[in-house]
């Protein structure tokens, strides 16, 4: 693919080292889709521009927020109109959004609403750009029902004065999609996704990349839905039109790698979602600023990854370079500061650091009680992660008050069938389940089901897990029957969603185990072992933590069987794994010591 512009002329500007005047032209190539996007380009960005302004407006095309911001202040400087300045601060107050620096996107997006609103007809579509950027700046603050009014306003003046397929619509629409997205509503936001695709398929050439924009959109709503197939297919319809009309380092192309990564990343394919990480982060670095929120975010994934794989140092490194980067760049209240904080107290809980994860977890809880409305999602998520490590350490009473704010939360802020809801009962089932007492355990484990089973297709893996927990209760009721019921179900899903090496479909074959185990039935437990060690064998890194606790197991079945030489044997590589994977003080370390130490004793 040729470029769409081409250069026919470079100046040095006068008294300015660093600005040069580009003469820029349209190619003339005789492909029909180059010209067809040319011509909607000439349409977006060029019909009522000229000279440096029009220059400004390439630069942002192509993603270089930092020249366009040198041009845009010059042209500030020198002029004296309010209007003249008004255009400016609203194209500043852009560059400020891409660049992730909000407070100062807010206050030039105010100065150019100001102007418009006093001197413009409340119908104006000069004055829709205005509250779509405003909306914008709300959105990525956390501020939603702000985001959402500005957004709205914007598509009222929109409705009245486009035709009823102008593109200018199909971006409010897509707008207010995000922030439903944003809030979990994910029925409308897919809606409003859709009404944006269907205008855009009218109205633009098929390889424009707002087309891709929507087709992304649309993806993450089925990705958030678990349909990941849909989601993949429609990731993968965005990919090849950027491919053809953006750079090949543009901002864009990033975040469509880390949405296909993110796609093989829930369905167990570690390595693929790393490639696809990697690329984008390799994308990011060359063309973001060094501390944009956007690097950040593509750090996050990598270490996300690793964070699976059990390789928890990377993880940490990674984690910490995405902090540093959002600690830089945003507010010290914002929003995507507190997912920081919580991936980094995730990994500190892996390795049994409960005191860093818990200091990390409760940094998470401040600013998500500053930055949020107090019966907002986040928060409960944020409860949910300081409940998860006092369950962890033990201390189930507190875990039970934070799991039971995060619900109270839940249930004010999310429709009754919202996963997230279902998470939360979850939670609280657990705890109660931790403590013995099964019969509320087992009430909120199927409160749960309920409700993925309303919510979610039938074969999603969030509803693997709940006949998981339901399972576990009836083994320690010792209803095994009913037990190995809910278990063949979980493994009926995770066979239907999941590719066949997913570490996942060897925690279920585990738990098939584990039943099998506590029927007396040795070697039918050693052969489900023995599947899941298979799997994680070919999905996992050597050292991972969950290698250690399949080969205890397994040595524990040999041993059960008298096969003591062979029990040793897995007992031994048990051992090593967890010396080299676990913190010295991991409480799982002495018994597994004491495991081989017994069966060393009985040869």
């Amino acid at each position: 693919m040729h470029s769409v512009f081409r250069i026919q002329d470079i100046k040095q500007i006068k008294g300015n080292i660093k600005l040069f005047e580009v003469k820029l032209i349209l190619t003339s190539d005789n492909d029909k889709d180059l010209h067809a996007l040319t011509e909607q380009i000439r349409k977006e960005s060029f019909s009522d521009t000229e000279g440096w302004y029009r220059l400004g407006l390439v630069l942002l095309k192509l993603g270089q927020n930092n020249k366009a911001e040198e041009i845009y202040e010059m042209l500030l400087d020198q002029t004296t109109k309010e209007s003249e300045k008004a255009r400016l601060f609203h194209q500043l107050g852009w560059i400020k959004y891409n660049q992730g620096k909000y407070e100062d996107a807010m206050r030039f997006h105010e100065k150019s609403l100001a102007f418009k609103e006093s001197t413009l007809s409340p119908e104006d579509p000069g004055l829709a750009s205005s509250y779509s950027n405003t909306g914008a700046v709300y959105s990525n603050i956390g501020d939603y029902p702000k985001a959402l009014s500005f957004y709205e306003m914007a598509l009222a003046i929109k409705q009245q004065a486009l035709p009823p397929n102008h593109p200018d619509l199909a971006s409010s629409y897509s707008n207010i999609g995000l922030v439903h997205s944003k809030m979990g509503d994910y029925q409308k936001a897919l809606a409003y996704y859709e009404k944006a695709l269907s205008i855009q398929q009218q109205s633009l050439p098929p390889n424009h990349h707002d087309l891709a924009s929507s087709y992304n959109n649309i993806g993450l709503v089925y990705s958030k839905m678990g349909d990941y197939q849909k989601a993949l297919s429609y990731y993968e319809k965005a990919l090849p039109i950027q491919q053809q009309s953006l750079p090949p380092h543009h901002p864009d192309l990033a975040m469509s790698y880390n949405n296909i990564g993110l796609v093989y990343f829930h369905i167990g394919d570690y390595s693929k979602a790393l490639s696809y990480y990697e690329k984008a982060l390799d994308i990011s670095q060359q063309s973001l600023p060094s501390n944009h929120p956007d690097l950040a975010s593509s750090y996050n994934n990598v270490g996300l990854v690793y964070s699976k794989m059990g390789d928890y140092e990377k993880a940490l490194s990674y984690y910490e370079k995405a902090l540093l980067i959002k600690q830089q760049s945003l507010p010290p209240n914002h929003p995507d500061l507190t997912s920081s904080y919580a991936n980094i107290g995730l990994v500190y809980a892996n390795i049994g650091d409960y005191s860093k994860a818990l200091l990390h977890y409760e940094k998470d809880v401040e600013i998500s009680q500053r930055s949020f409305p107090p019966n907002h999602p986040n928060l409960a998520s944020s409860y949910n992660n300081i409940g998860f490590v006092y369950s962890k350490m033990g201390d189930y009473e507190k875990a039970l008050s934070y799991y039971e704010k995060a619900l109270d939360i839940s249930q004010q802020s999310l429709p009754s069938n919202h996963p997230d809801l279902a998470s939360s009962y979850n939670n609280v089932g657990l705890v109660y389940f931790r403590i013995a007492d099964y019969e509320k355990a087992l009430s909120y484990y199927e409160k749960a089901l309920t409700i993925k089973q309303q919510s979610l297709p039938p074969n999603h893996p969030n509803l693997a897990s709940s006949y998981a927990n339901i399972g576990l209760v009836y083994v320690n009721i010792g209803d095994y029957s009913k037990a190995l019921l809910h278990y063949e179900k979980d493994v009926e899903i995770s066979q239907q969603s999941l590719p066949p090496n997913h570490p996942n479909l060897a925690s279920s074959y585990n738990s098939i185990a584990f039943v099998y185990s506590k029927m007396g039935d040795y070697e039918k437990a050693l052969s489900y072992y023995e599947k899941a060690l298979l799997i994680q064998q070919q999905s996992l890194p050597p050292n991972h933590p969950d290698l250690a606790s399949s080969y205890n197991n397994i040595g524990a079945m040999c041993e059960n069987t008298k096969n003591y030489l062979k029990a040793c044997s897995f007992y031994e590589r048990a051992v090593q794994i967890g010396e080299k994977s676990l913190p010295a003080n991991h409480p799982a370390l002495p018994q597994r010591r004491k495991n081989l130490e017994r069966v060393k004793n009985k040869l």
